[in-house]
Parts: structure tokens; C-alpha cells; sequence
């Protein structure tokens, strides 16, 4: 089973379920998060998928049930995430690189700051490698800007001055990055 841990709309969950089927393979595949409103939006973009409103903190699932958990920028909760994971599974964390939407922060903030960006260690995981994406995407509306703002971070430590002037924008072009770290469940002892 494929879990998305924080799985909003669904968008990652339903690449996946497709990537995989398109390569022979018919996983099963389920996403969890608190809001409703999303995962009414992630069951009618997956209809094959299930999907639960729960805390990542508390997963609706048996023990060792989970081949695959992904995480993309949702809080992480590894002693959870480890108690469902299979043991030899895996755990995919995506998170932001240290200039990810950098040209939106810069209007955002009087001096934006970098995120910061680690190699960790989780109980129950053995750190395997990480990928690194990178790209720029271009906005071309302001309804796109504050759609994207909105579901940030930022939307809700942003001071009002820096909202304000991302406002009035009409387009913007910004960095994406973010690291694709994957961990190895150990095999119990």
C-alpha cells in the first residue's frame, strides 16, 4: 500500500497511483489529512483511492501495513510514520530547498531568509540518498500567486505589508526546489 501522509487534494497521490499503473504495477493506494473539504477534491480526483480525514499523528492503519509513505511538505510525525511502515519499506520526505519560491519571498519579506535544509536521522529509518528538483514556474495571474501563497507557510506569518504587495502583482516567475529524501524502514531486530 502507498500512503500520502498529508495528502490535501490529492494531486501527488493520484501521479503516483498513475505512474505506477502505467508501469504495470495496480497499487493500492490511500491519503490522509484533516480537512474534508480536500479529500472530498482527492476522492473525486483518484476515485480508486482511500482516503481518510485523520492527524498524521495518529494514522488510521495497522502496523507494518504501508509499503510506501509519502510526506510532501506536511508535518512529519516519524514514530507514527515508522509504526506503519513495513519493516524493508519506504519513506519519502519531501522538503523545501534553501531558495524555494526565493522571488515570492522577496516581495514578501524585506529580507527573505533561506530555508534551511539537513540530512536527518529518524527512528526506525535508515537514511537511503535524496534527489534534488529544481525548476522555475511562471504565474500568470494573480489568482495563480495567491493560490500558491496560500497554501505556503507564508500565508499565515507573512506581515500585511509584504501580502499587500504580492497583491498587486499580475505575474511572477520563481524558483521551485525541494528535496526528495528517502529513508528505509530497518528490518526488526
Amino acid at each position: 500500500m502507498i500512503l500520502d501522509s498529508g495528502c490535501g487534494e490529492g494531486y501527488y497521490t493520484s501521479g503516483l497511483f498513475h505512474a505506477l499503473t502505467q508501469a504495470g504495477l495496480t497499487p493500492a493506494t490511500a491519503g490522509v489529512d484533516l480537512s474534508k473539504f480536500a479529500l472530498r477534491r482527492a476522492a473525486k480526483r483518484l476515485p480508486q483511492g482511500e482516503f481518510a480525514v485523520a492527524s498524521v499523528y495518529h494514522l488510521p492503519l495497522s502496523p507494518s501495513s504501508v509499503d510506501l509513505l509519502v510526506n510532501i511538505f506536511s508535518p512529519l510525525a516519524a514514530e507514527e510514520f515508522a509504526r506503519v511502515v513495513r519493516p524493508g519499506g519506504w519513506f519519502c520526505y519531501a522538503v523545501p530547498s534553501p531558495r524555494h519560491l526565493w522571488e515570492m519571498k522577496q516581495i514578501l519579506y524585506p529580507q527573505p531568509y533561506e530555508n534551511p535544509v539537513k540530512q536527518e536521522e529518524y527512528p526506525g529509518f535508515t537514511w537511503q540518498s535524496a534527489q534534488k528538483v529544481q525548476g522555475t514556474i511562471h504565474l500568470s495571474c494573480r489568482e495563480d500567486i495567491l493560490a500558491l501563497f496560500g497554501i505556503t507557510p507564508y500565508a499565515w506569518k507573512t506581515p500585511k505589508a509584504g501580502r499587500d504587495q504580492l497583491a498587486k502583482l499580475e505575474e511572477l516567475d520563481t524558483a521551485i526546489g525541494f528535496g526528495l529524501h528517502w529513508y528505509q524502514r530497518v528490518t526488526d531486530q
